[in-house]
């Protein structure tokens, strides 16, 4: 009779526990199955990581100095220059999302950043997650809005 109350590993798949320092004959005498000499052979403190090389330095310590930094918190933005936002007419609210559909942006994964590279002369309200302090200035300057994704209406700049 089948049933899940009944089950079972097939034939082969399960083994008996290795008990090992148990004499010759139990298969795992003379060395209990830690080799000849060495460091890993004698009783006493456990080695305190896998890694460990012996005393040697060690490779993750060196990986550090050879390879450079990855900073694991980056934040990669998608950069947009102001020379870009010319096409838009004035007045215009430029967003991520119409960014995106005109194709200066290729997805909407990553977080959008404003730069000041390029001629710019419209009178835009710009949204977007992050801008440089010149990019700022520059639409500031020509009487448009910088408005900051996910930021206090205070802090972006725009009028309550």
């Amino acid at each position: 009779m089948f049933g899940p109350h009944n089950l079972q590993p097939p034939r082969g798949a399960t083994h008996a526990k290795k008990r090992v320092g148990r004499g010759n004959s139990s298969g795992h005498g003379t060395y209990a199955g830690r080799g000849l000499k060495g460091q890993r052979s004698r009783s006493g403190k456990k080695l305190a990581y896998d890694a460990f090389e012996g005393g040697q330095f060690p490779t993750s310590r060196k990986f550090h100095v050879l390879r450079g930094f990855n900073n694991k918190w980056r934040v990669p933005f998608q950069p947009v220059n102001l020379g870009a936002l010319q096409r838009f007419d004035d007045d215009t609210t430029v967003t991520p999302e119409l960014l995106e559909s005109v194709g200066i942006l290729k997805h909407l994964r990553e977080p959008v950043k404003i730069l000041s590279e390029g001629e710019f002369t419209r009178k835009l309200t710009v949204t977007a997650h992050g801008f440089s302090a010149a990019a700022k200035a520059r639409i500031e300057a020509v009487g448009g809005t910088a408005v900051v994704i996910g930021a206090d209406q205070s802090e972006s700049g725009a009028t309550a």
